[in-house]
Order: structure tokens, then C-alpha cells, then sequence
């Protein structure tokens, strides 16, 4: 059986080979990196995915992938549900261990030459990544997402499938790498700790029939096995792991957002697109609006904060989803700004002809943050197709402003 290092020593080798002189480092760097909002999912999935291929036991495997996680070092800070996942012990990963975008080499000092990339999460690079031309270097993928044909065909391995949680691909692709792997109480219930995270945040706690899958229940099952196995007791009954409350803490974790700026709200979920004439970005929010109109700031200063992150984003099209709870019924709202002329208000516009109906939206509050011109349009709907989070509405949008762009 192979033998491996705890993920604190797997992250502090990764970081010594990213950081390190460039004579010294791996030719070339392989990276694992998730999508752009840099979401439990992404961080955990591309962490678990990236030590596991480190410890492949085929020596043709054996190479150092290094798990960025897609965001810049100070907005790790926004991610207070990290705080929940790993156990306190000496040898814990802690979120300062994590590699972010602000350990990358500058361009001069890391090309796309020198890299491989795998893609967990999403399947098209944006961003920072992406103006760096780090797209061109990509050789494998595991998504959840629909499939938007940029995966180069021959990219190994190449995995679409539908599941509430890309971890649970991602264990399905690392489990037999890791029932090869020697036992270790501490690393196995750290691991398994990552694993079912974004598996329980992403299915609500399993009971999501809108979201869970077979996927989803088969991976959740190999990793509390996997914590029985550590714990010494029965699956999600074992001293120091339940189920339920370790849902129920990352939940409140990362669903407490009121005491943040709306800058940071925004920024907390965020996701970019460009079609090269138009900018798309997308904030989901925890919080229904009417709550946050009431915790964190009126009308005024929430719009005036939406137009500002437009602005700094270079966003022709901004939204906002929220997904909450009231009264124990889950609901979904989506508000869309066109800030960017009279194109950007097309777009917008035909996104609502051809998308209203589908996705049953309804005027929000008698129109109270709706606005209409020109060159600006703006709109606030309840979404009654409460299904449809922000990985299917984002490429409803992106469809119209292809359609735009071709006209």
C-alpha cells in the first residue's frame, strides 16, 4: 500500500514547489483548480482531487498536483464555513494553508508552457485564469455542470454528470486511489471530514430531491464509512461525527452574512462570464433581499453598492440571486441590472421572453426595485422554479448573450 503525508504536509510541500525558485520547481506545474466563486465544492473538490492524484500509487501517476483555490487570499475571510471542516488538532489544515491565486507566480515568472491544468467544478476557465492563457494548458475535468465543449476531447479524464455536489464525482474518480492508500485515523477522518462538507451543503443534508442524486448518496456513503472506519463506531452515529449537526454548523457558518458590507455579499459567491463583447457576473446571496434591505442597508445603498461592484467587476449585466429559508419554505429571488447600454438591455430583456415562464417569475415587491430606460434596465422577480440555482439560470443568460453577439 502506498504511503502518504496529512493534508497540513501535502499543502506546505505544494506551496514550497509553487513559491520556489523557478530552476527548482516541477516542468511542468499541475495544477487541480475549481470555478470562480471558490465555493465549498470548488475549494474542497479541488483539495481532495489534488492529493489523491499526488498519491496515485502508479508511479506514472505520481505527480505533485497542487489544489488552488480560485480566489484571491483576502476573501478567504468570506468563506467562515472553512472554519467548520477540519478537526482541531496540531497537524490540522487551517484556511491559511490553503494556496489562493495570490501564491501564483507572476506571468513572467509562470506561462501557461510551464503548466497542466485539471478543472473541477466548472469547464470553462474564467478570470484571472483565464486572461493569463492558462486555458490552453487544460488536460482533465470532472464537472457537474453542462458540458460546454472547451474540455479538449482527449482530456483525461473527461467526466460530465449531473449530481448536487462535484465532490461526489470527484470521490467516485479518487475512491480507488484512496482504498489503496495505508489506513491513518487522523488523515482518513480529515479527509473524509472535506469530502462530505460540500456533499451535505450542496444536497441539503440528502434531502434535496431537486439536487440529490445516486452520485451524491454513494459518495456521502464511502466517506462515512470511511469516518466509522477512524471513529471506531457506527456510520454517522460515531463519537465526534453526526451527520445532522455537522450540517447544521456548516450551514449557519455559511449563512451568516448580515454583519458583512454588501460588497462583500456580493463578493462571497461571485461568478464572471464574458463573450467578449459583454460581461456577465453573478453574486448569489444567502439571504433573502428583504432580509437584507433590513440587516444590512436600505434600498439606496444596496443598489448603490450593486452598481459600484459592476463597475469595479467591468460588468455590462449584473445579477443577484438569493436562495433562503422563510417560514421553512425555500424560496429563490433573481434581480438583473443591464448597465451596459442599449445591447446589454436587449440581452436582458429577450432573457426574460424566452426564460420568464420556465423559471415562474413573479414582479417582487410591486416592482419596488425595478427601473426602466434606455441604456439601463433593471428587474427583481421571485423565482417560483426554486430548482434552477444560479447553474442553470447563468447559462440561460450566456445562451441569449451568444445568440446577441451573432446577430
Amino acid at each position: 500500500m502506498a504511503q502518504r503525508v496529512s493534508l497540513k504536509s501535502f499543502l506546505t510541500t505544494a506551496r514550497k514547489a509553487l513559491t520556489g525558485p523557478a530552476s527548482q520547481r516541477p516542468n511542468p506545474l499541475t495544477f487541480v483548480v475549481g470555478n470562480e466563486s471558490a465555493d465549498l465544492d470548488s475549494i474542497c473538490s479541488a483539495l481532495l482531487y489534488a492529493y489523491f492524484r499526488t498519491h496515485a500509487p502508479s508511479s506514472s501517476q505520481q505527480t505533485l498536483h497542487i489544489p488552488l483555490s480560485n480566489l484571491p487570499r483576502a476573501d478567504l475571510a468570506l468563506r467562515t464555513e472553512l472554519n467548520a471542516i477540519f478537526p482541531s488538532s496540531s497537524n490540522s489544515v487551517t484556511p491559511d494553508d490553503l494556496i489562493t491565486l495570490s501564491d501564483l507566480p507572476p506571468p513572467s515568472d509562470l506561462t501557461p508552457e510551464s503548466t497542466k491544468w485539471y478543472l473541477v467544478d466548472h469547464n470553462v476557465l474564467t478570470g484571472e485564469l483565464s486572461k493569463r492563457g492558462f486555458d490552453k494548458s487544460i488536460v482533465g475535468c470532472v464537472d457537474h455542470h453542462d458540458d460546454e465543449g472547451v474540455i479538449p476531447s482527449d482530456a483525461q479524464p473527461r467526466v460530465f454528470a449531473k449530481c448536487g455536489s462535484c465532490m461526489s464525482l470527484v470521490l467516485s474518480q479518487c475512491q480507488p486511489i484512496w482504498d489503496e492508500l495505508e489506513p491513518h485515523r487522523e488523515i482518513d477522518e480529515e479527509l473524509a471530514r472535506v469530502a462530505m462538507a460540500p456533499i451535505l451543503i450542496d444536497t441539503v443534508n440528502l434531502t434535496s430531491k431537486d439536487k440529490t442524486t445516486d452520485w451524491d448518496i454513494k459518495a456521502a456513503q464511502y466517506a462515512e464509512e470511511k469516518l466509522a472506519a477512524t471513529l471506531g463506531s457506527a456510520r454517522s452515529n460515531s463519537e465526534g461525527y453526526d451527520r445532522g449537526q455537522y450540517f447544521e454548523h456548516l450551514s449557519r457558518l455559511k449563512d451568516s452574512i448580515l454583519h458583512l458590507s454588501y460588497r462583500d455579499i456580493l463578493r462571497k459567491d461571485y461568478k464572471r462570464w464574458s463573450d467578449g463583447s459583454l460581461n456577465l457576473g453573478i453574486s448569489t446571496v444567502v439571504q433573502g433581499l428583504e432580509t437584507c434591505l433590513a440587516e444590512v442597508g436600505e434600498k439606496q445603498t444596496f443598489l448603490t453598492a450593486l452598481r459600484d461592484w459592476a463597475r469595479e467587476q467591468e460588468l455590462d449585466i449584473a445579477a443577484v440571486m438569493t436562495v433562503s429559508k422563510q417560514g421553512g419554505v425555500f424560496t429563490r429571488e433573481l434581480l438583473i441590472w443591464a448597465l451596459g447600454g442599449q445591447e446589454a438591455v436587449k440581452v436582458v430583456k429577450r432573457f426574460v421572453e424566452k426564460n420568464g415562464e420556465t423559471l415562474g417569475l413573479e414582479k417582487w415587491k410591486d416592482g419596488e426595485l425595478d427601473e426602466e430606460g434606455e441604456n439601463e434596465w433593471r428587474a427583481c422577480w421571485r423565482q417560483m422554479e426554486v430548482g434552477s440555482s444560479r447553474k442553470q439560470v447563468a447559462p440561460m443568460l450566456r445562451e441569449v448573450m451568444k445568440e446577441s453577439a451573432r446577430l
